[in-house]
C-alpha cells in the first residue's frame, strides 16, 4: 500500500527502512513489539511511539501491517516504536487491559528510547490511532516527554455513547472483570479530563467524516473542550474519509509529517493560544 502511494526519492527512502521485533519489559511483563529504523547517515535521529488500534489477535501488528504505518513515519526520518500490548501476539500477560496495562505498556516504550544511542531523547512525537488514539489521551495526562502527539479516528468520549455503539461495545468486552463500566467509560474518555493532559503537547486531531466505528463528534467535543482550554491543538476533519482515513490518505499522512517535523523534529514553539490578534 506504502509502495503504491510513494515514488522516487520517497519510495526510495521507505525501501531503505528496516523492521525489527522487538521485546521490551513492562510490569514485569515481556512484551512484543517492533521498531523501525529510518535510512542512515546521521548520529541522532527524533523519535516515534506509534499506538496501534485493534483488538485481539486480529488488532496485532504483523511485519506486514506495521511496515506500512511505522515504515513509513521512520522514513521520514525518525526511529520508530510500536508495542503489540500485554495479553497478545506473544506477549506475556493474561490480556490486552483495553485502556489500562496496555497504556503502561506504550509509555515503557520510553525507557527503552532513552537506552538507544541514536536517539535524540528530547526529541519524541507520539501517534495513536482508533484505540491507540485513546491510549495517546492518556498517556497526554500522565507526561510531558512528548513534543508532540496526533490521533486519528480516536475515541474520547465514550462515556457518551449509547451502549450499542460500536466503540462502546468493544471495551465492555475488554473491561478487567468486576470493573464498573460507566467509570472505566469516563477513564477511557478524555473529554471529561482534558485538563489534566499534557499542555506542552500540541496535539493534532485527526478524523473521517465517514467514520463508521468511531463517531466524528468524538473529535469535534474534545476540540471545544482544548479550545475551552486554551490548549495547543488542531482538528482536522476529512470529508471522504472513513476510520483509517481511507479516502484521504495521502493528504492525511502529509498533514502528519508536517505536524511531527515541526513541533518533534524542528523544536518549532508552541503556537498562540487563547484570543489574539485583531
Amino acid at each position: 500500500m506504502a509502495r503504491r502511494a510513494l515514488q522516487g526519492e520517497d519510495l526510495a527512502r521507505f525501501e531503505a527502512v528496516t523492521l525489527h521485533n522487538i521485546t521490551y519489559a513492562s510490569d514485569g511483563l515481556k512484551i512484543k513489539g517492533y521498531l523501525a529504523l529510518p535510512p542512515g547517515g546521521q548520529p541522532t535521529y527524533p523519535a516515534i511511539i506509534f499506538n496501534r488500534g485493534g483488538s485481539g489477535p486480529r488488532g496485532a501488528l504483523t511485519p506486514e501491517t506495521a511496515m506500512p504505518l511505522i515504515g513509513l513515519y521512520a522514513s521520514w526520518g525518525y526511529v520508530v516504536v510500536a508495542s503489540n500490548y500485554r495479553g497478545v501476539a506473544g506477549s506475556e500477560g493474561e490480556t490486552e487491559e483495553w485502556g489500562a496495562g496496555d497504556v503502561r505498556d506504550a509509555l515503557n516504550l520510553l525507557p527503552l528510547l532513552d537506552a538507544l544511542p541514536y536517539v535524540d531523547h528530547d526529541r519524541i512525537g507520539l501517534i495513536g490511532g482508533s484505540r491507540g488514539g485513546m491510549m495517546a489521551y492518556m498517556m497526554l495526562a500522565r507526561t510531558e516527554r512528548f513534543r508532540a502527539a496526533i490521533t486519528f479516528g480516536a475515541p474520547a468520549r465514550i462515556n457518551a455513547v449509547e451502549h450499542s455503539a460500536y466503540i462502546r461495545k468493544t471495551m465492555v468486552k475488554h473491561l478487567l472483570p468486576g470493573s464498573v463500566e460507566q467509570v472505566e467509560a469516563e477513564l477511557r474518555s478524555a473529554v471529561v479530563w482534558a485538563e489534566k493532559m499534557s499542555p506542552t503537547t500540541p496535539l493534532l486531531v485527526l478524523h473521517g467524516t465517514g467514520d463508521r466505528r468511531v463517531d466524528t463528534e468524538h473529535s469535534l467535543y474534545l476540540a471545544m473542550e482544548l479550545q475551552r482550554l486554551h490548549r495547543p491543538y488542531k482538528l482536522i476533519l476529512y470529508d471522504n474519509a472513513d476510520h483509517v482515513l481511507a479516502g484521504r490518505r495521502n493528504e492525511s499522512n502529509a498533514d502528519m509529517r508536517w505536524w511531527m517535523d515541526r513541533y518533534v523534529r524542528d523544536g518549532s514553539p508552541l503556537p498562540r493560544t487563547g484570543p489574539h490578534g485583531a
